[in-house]
């Protein structure tokens, strides 16, 4: 992804890794599919990677880390970066299975304000174990995480997504 961004004006807002969903993902792939009597096998295929995704990383997370013993924490609950719109949120779905797994899950995201559930990024950052990056948010990425205690940034594989200091 640096690779392709660098000295190239145009991809400088590309958005990079992290879930991608939303409304519309779904709806409209619904619509592609009638429109073409339901021979979109590519649409329902790339809705189901989509969505296996989140567990995916569950899965991940699995073999190294003891989640149960873990709090973990997802940095970005929308449905994707700089919006306040959490329907059908994959940040949510990974929120429910890893609250099966974990000691606990922590929420943070400075652009939604329906969720009561989601606390400032600070405390966040200080009580988790490890991190998840769920939106390319600018101010999530931009900022160096510090603090006591050892944490891990897990999900994705882009560099600068979650900087984690020991």
């Amino acid at each position: 992804m640096r690779m392709m961004k660098q000295n190239y004006p145009r991809a400088k807002n590309f958005p990079g890794p992290g879930f991608s969903a939303g409304p519309c993902l779904f709806k409209d792939t619904m619509q592609l599919a009638a429109y073409a009597r339901n021979q979109f096998g590519f649409g329902h295929a790339a809705i189901q990677v989509n969505e296996g995704f989140v567990l995916q990383l569950v899965d991940d997370l699995r073999p190294s880390y003891d989640v149960s013993k873990m709090t973990v924490s997802l940095l970005g609950m929308a449905f994707k970066a700089e919006v306040d719109d959490t329907r059908a949120s994959l940040s949510y779905k990974l929120k429910r299975s890893l609250e099966m797994l974990a000691r606990e899950v922590l929420t943070t995201d400075p652009f939604v304000t329906t969720d009561p559930a989601l606390l400032p990024l600070e405390q966040v950052v200080a009580r988790s174990d490890i991190l998840i990056p769920c939106t390319a948010a600018l101010r999530l990425r931009a900022r160096r995480f510090k603090g006591e205690g050892r944490r891990r940034c897990v999900g994705f594989s882009q560099e600068r997504e979650c900087r984690v200091l020991t």
